[in-house]
């Protein structure tokens, strides 16, 4: 064992003495301290709710400040918090357990539990109000006092507690798992409360494995040694710890070298061999996680189960679900209001093409969106006009000569572009995403580029992440590209809200727009 008489305690293996079933214990005993603290913080919920509500009740005729009998009547303070704190507690924290905040996941992300936290609270709350229908609380508590008014306003109690609750607990659970997180983290940085772990595979991917958990040392997981993922193995180390040995002493290393968890992290072409290793595993008390061998540039990787089958998501789109139709209300009120501001300026654009060139006011060509789909986009007219506009699938250059003298301004100024505020209306583009491109250039690009059509996981857009980098008109491919998938594994709603500001001031006058 870890104790016998060569072990010494300047080994760099001698931190994983003391794993295995203690560690567990002692994680039991965490969890009951964090789910009693969690039930402090939502006791303290309750009662701030009660608090805020009871000082900001006012009447309509004058009270001395200091009758508080006749401000704050001894009915609304027995009905305004006794029903509903001891049926609070165990429901919120049933929906916390529900929403995996009391799993050991060390490398949880701190936004990512806050996030949790949040859902658990709201439906945490959603569950207290349908519990206290149920039981028929909300009855013996919801008759308005014909004195008492909030703002100026007559509400019964009930409805105010509950919307109080859903506003003050997830910010208090939040501030509490911040200030306690934060603080365990510290420790674990200074060497306290460590998991330590073997990592199979001292390759390529197990040394970037080995790397990564070394530099997060706030999850407090430590990577006490390698296993070869050859069967014997020469070698000392990799990426500064010890190989234990190869696949033939799986066994007899962890029986004698005991560790929390172990990471497979096993190249593509030992990958055979994953089966048989979770077998052999199973004759162990240790957690197991498998790092798949991917290149992560070109992946937005997820887990998901169907009836028990787990399924592993390598690529998908980001807007699938509520983060899709969130991102479609935002396009539409912000194309609507960008109609109502910019109308002048598209009427004044559209009489300048009519009166300096012949031909029509707004062009249309085909373009390429969401899933490979073709659309006609539109823009202000800014070359000469031609029968054939299809016959040059080329960009602009600098000083084209097809382009109109007023052409040139709309294109510096990008107000060719404003016409596409239809498109997004109709649902063909988004505000933000990458540049649409043309289908005869993206069949080109399809074999030319890598990842060039993991463009089309999105809805093309207006502006993009790309284009308020200074990369528009005849720039680098490469890194376009690169700035576009970039995009695509980050999107969020408060990203294209940042493109979109970015745009005001970077997005319209630019350098390369020609």
């Amino acid at each position: 064992m870890w104790a016998d008489a060569e072990t010494r305690p300047g080994d760099p293996l001698r931190p994983a003495l003391g794993t295995g079933p203690l560690v567990k214990q002692q994680h039991q005993v965490f969890v009951a301290l964090l789910a009693a603290i969690d039930a402090l913080v939502i006791s303290a919920a309750c009662y701030a709710v009660w608090i805020i509500l009871r000082w900001s009740y006012t009447t309509p005729h004058a009270v001395p400040m200091w009758d508080k009998q006749a401000m704050f009547p001894s009915r609304w303070e027995s009905y305004i918090k006794e029903p509903l704190l001891p049926f609070a507690i165990p429901i919120v924290l049933f929906s916390m357990r529900a929403c995996g905040l009391y799993r050991p996941r060390r490398d949880r992300s701190l936004w990512g539990e806050v996030g949790q936290l949040f859902k658990a609270s709201i439906a945490g709350v959603g569950m207290l109000l349908l519990f206290m229908w149920f039981m028929g609380m909300d009855a013996m508590n919801s008759s308005p006092h014909p004195d008492l008014v909030l703002f100026g306003a007559t509400m019964d109690s009930f409805r105010l507690q509950m919307i109080g609750l859903a506003l003050v607990l997830p910010v208090l659970l939040s501030a509490h798992r911040v200030c306690f997180r934060t603080t365990l983290r510290a420790l674990r940085r200074r060497g306290w409360n460590l998991r330590h772990v073997a990592i199979v595979g001292s390759g390529r991917l197990g040394q970037i494995v080995c790397s990564t958990l070394a530099r997060n040392s706030w999850t407090g997981i430590n990577p006490a040694y390698f296993v070869s993922h050859h069967d014997k193995t020469a070698r000392q180390s990799a990426a500064g710890r010890p190989v234990a040995g190869g696949l033939a002493e799986l066994e007899s290393i962890l029986e004698h070298q005991p560790v929390d968890a172990v990471y497979l992290a096993l190249p593509n072409s030992r990958a055979a061999v994953v089966p048989e290793l979770l077998r052999r595993l199973e004759r162990f008390a240790v957690d197991v996680r498998i790092v798949p061998d991917v290149n992560p540039r070109h992946m937005t990787m997820s887990v998901s189960e169907l009836d028990g089958m787990p399924i592993l998501s390598y690529r998908e789109s980001p807007l699938y679900g509520l983060g899709g139709f969130g991102k479609r209300l935002v396009d539409l009120g912000g194309a609507c209001a960008a109609l109502v501001v910019f109308s002048p300026v598209m009427l004044l654009t559209a009489l300048g093409v009519r009166l300096t060139s012949p031909g029509p006011i707004i062009f249309r060509q085909r373009r390429v969106s969401l899933g490979g789909g073709q659309f006609d986009i539109y823009k202000f007219r800014t070359m000469w006009h031609v029968e054939d506009e299809r016959a040059r699938a080329s960009w602009t250059e600098r000083n084209d000569p097809r382009i109109t003298p007023v052409g040139r301004f709309l294109r510096r100024t990008s107000l060719d572009e404003l016409p596409q505020l239809f498109n997004v209306l109709r649902g063909e583009m988004s505000l933000v995403g990458p540049r649409p491109e043309r289908p005869e250039l993206t069949e080109r690009f399809r074999e030319d580029w890598r990842g060039y059509v993991l463009r089309q996981h999105v809805k093309a857009g207006i502006t993009g992440w790309a284009q308020v980098n200074g990369l528009r008109g005849d720039t680098s491919l490469r890194k376009r590209l690169q700035l576009d998938l970039y995009y695509i594994r980050h999107w969020s709603l408060a990203f294209d809200a940042k493109i979109l500001l970015l745009t005001l001031f970077r997005g319209f006058v630019h350098r390369n727009a020609h």
